[in-house]
């Protein structure tokens, strides 16, 4: 095999290591992935327009927390924003959550404002008119006497009319999120009721209701590919925890146009990092065109409710620096999986309540700034590691990375953002890092 020279000088950009540099097959030198960190800091507008303040570790003045977040100390490259179709209604239980206000209007601006600042912008359609989860996915009340027909067509009018109006007030977003958390299917009913089984898509559920299911995101998908052409569609699901259930859903929606698998992992619901490492190897494995987002995580740094399904509090303690280390820890997990690219706090801007709770009802404790000091916590600035360069090469100077096998190859290889990478995953074009010899193999520094 030939060892091109112009490969030397990309591998330098890795932390500065030189090693042999091996193409499976003859190709041209792949383009190296972009990574993206960030939130989803829907909120964080309404903060700003009910005049909360945001402090540093210090105590020092956040003057515009959007620059803040880019800047070097955080280095967030990425931002989410949801949307509800018209948060001005009730739900459907009655209910009305100060944390529900994200209209069109409100998201164009916010929009506007990160576009301009050079975030990468993922769009999460709620497609309700509040929050839409595993537990809720109700019709707008607009659409509440639609047939399943013309569902399928408001939705996708209502997609491509949202799209066309970012797009043209220069915020289109780089993802979008066709559904939140629709881990069993969307748009249920325009009432409550949360015994039912209508349109519900479970593991045992009639085939109709895959159907319908695949049908919704598909008018949603084919809205995205005509507004925003240059867009990646994501499909977003909550059963990190579940490998097996992970595999049924996209193995139904097998026939939808999308590019990205989005996660929502929380160690409380969905179990250790363990677990969610195996559902990323399996998602790779399964469905290896998918590129993987967390699109959603947060732990908490005060108050953990009673009840949660995993307690980690013992690996992670419920403080400031418990969620740091949690924060880490996901990180270092994250990045030995070469099909994730992408990774967001969900709420991260969470600060009090606002004046007479205008902006948040009650705490949820798992932001990234004290809700009591309005400070930002340790674990705001851990995340950037997620793209900042930072290598799972373990072994630098003489130190050993692997072991050999009997013909003397390495079994430790790595891809260009110095990932270790599974046997399996070499592809066509992949460059692959190697130390050969018939001793254990060793990382030099050149």
């Amino acid at each position: 095999m030939k060892l091109f020279p112009h490969t030397i000088g990309a591998l330098q950009a890795v932390g500065g290591l030189i090693l042999s540099v091996v193409f499976l097959q003859p190709a041209p030198l792949v383009a190296q992935q972009a990574m993206y960190v960030g939130g989803d800091i829907s909120v964080l507008q309404s903060y700003e327009d009910n005049n909360v303040a945001y402090y540093d570790p210090q105590g020092g003045a956040i003057a515009d927390v959007v620059k803040y977040l880019k800047s070097e100390p955080v280095g967030w490259n990425a931002a989410r924003v949801r949307l509800f179709v018209d948060p001005k209604q009730l739900s459907p239980g009655g209910q009305r959550d100060a944390q529900v206000c994200q209209n069109l209007d409100y998201v164009v601006r916010f929009c506007r404002r990160l576009k301009s600042e050079g975030y990468a912008i993922m769009l999460d359609f709620h497609y309700s008119d509040t929050w839409a989860d595993p537990s809720n996915q109700w019709i707008p009340s607009a659409w509440s006497s639609l047939s399943d027909a013309q569902l399928g067509q408001r939705l996708y009018d209502y997609t491509k009319t949202c799209l066309e109006r970012l797009a043209a007030e220069g915020a289109a977003p780089q993802f979008i999120q066709i559904g939140n958390e629709v881990s069993y299917g969307m748009l249920w009913s325009a009432t409550v009721n949360t015994s039912s089984r209508t349109n519900r898509c479970f593991y045992d559920s009639p085939s109709a209701n895959w159907e319908r299911f695949a049908s919704l995101l598909t008018q949603a998908s084919r809205a995205c590919r005509e507004a925003c052409p240059a867009a990646q569609v994501i499909i977003h699901t909550e059963r990190a925890g579940d490998a097996d259930a992970l595999k049924l859903i996209y193995t139904k929606l097998a026939d939808v146009d999308y590019d990205i698998i989005g996660l929502s992992y929380y160690p409380f619901w969905h179990n250790s990092l363990q677990v969610l490492g195996s559902s990323i190897d399996m998602l790779a494995t399964s469905f290896p065109t998918k590129t993987v987002q967390v699109v959603e995580t947060a732990y908490y740094y005060q108050w953990q409710p009673a009840g949660v399904t995993h307690d980690f509090s013992s690996t992670w303690p419920i403080s400031a620096d418990g969620q740091a280390a949690f924060a880490r820890d996901l990180v270092a997990e994250l990045r030995k999986h070469s099909n994730v690219n992408g990774l967001y706090w969900w709420f991260p801007e969470e600060n009090g309540n606002g004046p007479g709770s205008a902006v948040l009802t009650n705490w949820v404790n798992r932001g990234l700034w004290d809700n009591g000091t309005h400070r930002a916590l340790p674990a705001l600035y851990v995340l950037k590691a997620f793209t900042d360069g930072a290598t799972d090469i373990r072994s630098v100077d003489g130190q050993t990375v692997g072991t050999t096998t009997a013909t003397g190859e390495a079994t430790a290889t790595f891809d260009m953002l110095g990932r270790r990478l599974p046997a399996s995953s070499c592809a066509r074009g992949t460059m692959l890092i190697e130390q050969r010899g018939t001793s254990a193999r060793k990382i030099i520094r050149h």
